[in-house]
């Protein structure tokens, strides 16, 4: 039995493909046996991570002329996770340019049936994020719990583009939250931390697409290093009690 990861939201720029590589390297460093597939025909950034080259699988969707998407290719991605290794951990990173895409293919094929017909264990993950985003993040979560509504959601909070909070309610109290309370798993949230120090550090290792081990273990100022530490013993902390391994 596998447990394969989704992380899917419709709006781009909000932590989706940091949440993916985060999660790759958690379940790297807790020694399963852990596989990647990127399915962005935009921003590649799971594929990106050359220290984990050989595990990720970048799964090119786009038709020959290049412009549209061909949703059959989604049809090597299904066989692979249907057929995936017992007690592997798989994640698939989704660009904001193919979430409907995506999401079409796997209701149209029955995809999260499949693979739990196979004795998957199957997660969707979505971000919710502050700011002016927040709206629309609230919205791509609506949109997975109505169009999936047996699955497994993992909600990821991410507060860095400003507070969640909307006409003056906490995020538990949001409407569209408290009717879909029962369908949420687990609730992540990221740590908030100087924007100007561990903000920068974090921009800069995903820039050069490092792991966390290569920031803490590499050439970076003792600082950084420190920062990168403790940021990331605070993130694998946070999605262990989520008991989504």
């Amino acid at each position: 039995m596998a447990t394969i990861h989704f992380i899917l939201q419709g709006k781009g720029g909000v932590g989706k493909s940091m949440i993916a590589s985060m999660l790759f390297q958690c379940f790297i460093e807790a020694d399963y046996n852990t596989y990647g597939y990127d399915t962005d025909p935009v921003n590649k950034t799971l594929s990106a991570f050359t220290e984990y080259k050989s595990s990720i699988t970048q799964i090119d969707i786009m038709q020959e002329d290049g412009d549209n998407i061909d949703s059959r290719k989604f049809d090597l991605l299904l066989e692979e996770l249907a057929n995936a290794a017992e007690d592997s951990q798989i994640v698939i990173d989704n660009g904001a340019s193919s979430f409907i895409a995506l999401g079409s293919y796997i209701a149209d094929s029955d995809m999260l049936g499949i693979l739990t017909d196979a004795g998957h264990n199957v997660f969707l993950h979505t971000v919710i994020t502050g700011g002016q985003a927040l709206l629309d993040t609230l919205n791509g979560f609506n949109k997975l719990v109505s169009n999936f509504p047996t699955a497994d959601i993992v909600v990821w909070k991410n507060p860095y583009f400003g507070k969640l909070e909307l006409d003056n309610k906490q995020f538990d109290d949001f409407k569209v939250i408290k009717e879909n309370q029962n369908r949420i798993y687990a609730t992540i949230e990221l740590p908030v931390g100087n924007k100007d120090l561990i903000g920068k550090d974090l921009e800069l290792l995903f820039a050069k697409k490092q792991s966390f081990q290569a920031g803490i273990n590499g050439s970076n100022p003792i600082a950084v290093k420190s920062r990168l530490k403790k940021y990331w013993a605070e993130i694998k902390s946070r999605i262990d009690s989520a008991c989504i391994f």
